[in-house]
């Protein structure tokens, strides 16, 4: 189970390592206010968040990446994951990203894929999809023109409608599979002007939508066994320390 190899890797003193598996959004998660090192804060002592997100991927390249990213034969496995793909398959056909288009059924067959090489590196590991954000096409086309001035196209490379078709097949598969999920696509938009409030060029998040990923993650989480301030620290805290005979604290911990 999850508890048993938590406290297997506490026993150790090795940390256990929770592993971030998506595009630039999960790419850029390690800036300052990113999600990714919010999450290594909240962990921080007791799990090492591994960033291992590659800008521009869809489903179809991320596939190339699996066996060199999680190894089968590796003895200590992550104990958690997060799938965070879709933004760049949603690309649509005929317009300026369609290099990264992959069809929606593909998109959902690549996903299960996934999954199942995680769970054939390690049955116990938790693994949470995350569905694309919303699309702004307002802000993806003042992107464009800031960046391209009048060569910027005309018509949105992405569009709102469609990431949510492919924001639903991600939902769709966890429910299939039995995995938690997080629908970022329809959660943001609950939210009045998530336009410029959570997205800085359209797509990729603001402070504010880092902190939607960063809470909902936590949620998931705390919910699934892998709540931080349950998990052992990996080395006594030095309130645990005597200043006298600092080695007992250490003895007891090596026991």
């Amino acid at each position: 189970s999850l508890s048993l190899s938590l406290s297997l890797h506490a026993m150790g003193t090795i940390r256990p390592q929770i592993v971030l598996f998506g595009d630039s959004i999960t790419g850029q998660s390690f800036r300052i206010g990113g999600w990714g090192a919010a999450l290594a804060d909240t962990y921080s002592r007791k799990a090492d968040v591994v960033v291992r997100g590659y800008g521009g991927y869809n489903t179809r390249w991320a596939m190339f990446l699996l066996h060199h990213i999680f190894h089968l034969s590796t003895a200590t496995p992550p104990v958690a994951a997060t799938i965070f793909f879709g933004a760049n398959d949603a690309a649509l056909l005929g317009r300026t990203s369609e290099r990264q288009h992959v069809p929606v059924e593909e998109y959902k067959e690549n996903l299960r894929r996934i999954v199942h090489h995680l769970k054939e590196c390690s049955s116990t590991m938790l693994v949470v999809l995350i569905t694309p954000p919303p699309i702004d096409e307002e802000g993806r086309k003042e992107y464009a023109q800031s960046v391209y001035g009048e060569n910027a196209m005309k018509l949105p490379e992405r569009t709102n409608e469609v990431t949510g078709i492919y924001a639903k097949q991600c939902v769709e598969l966890a429910k299939e599979l039995g995995l938690p999920s997080i629908n970022l696509w329809s959660k943001m938009q609950e939210t009045e002007g998530w336009q410029k409030k959570f997205l800085s060029d359209g797509l990729h998040l603001t402070a504010e939508g880092n902190a939607v990923v960063h809470q909902e993650v936590v949620k998931v989480f705390n919910e699934t066994g892998l709540s931080a301030p349950e998990m052992p620290y990996d080395f006594p805290h030095h309130s645990e320390i005597d200043g006298k005979n600092p080695e007992k604290a250490f003895q007891l911990q090596c026991l």
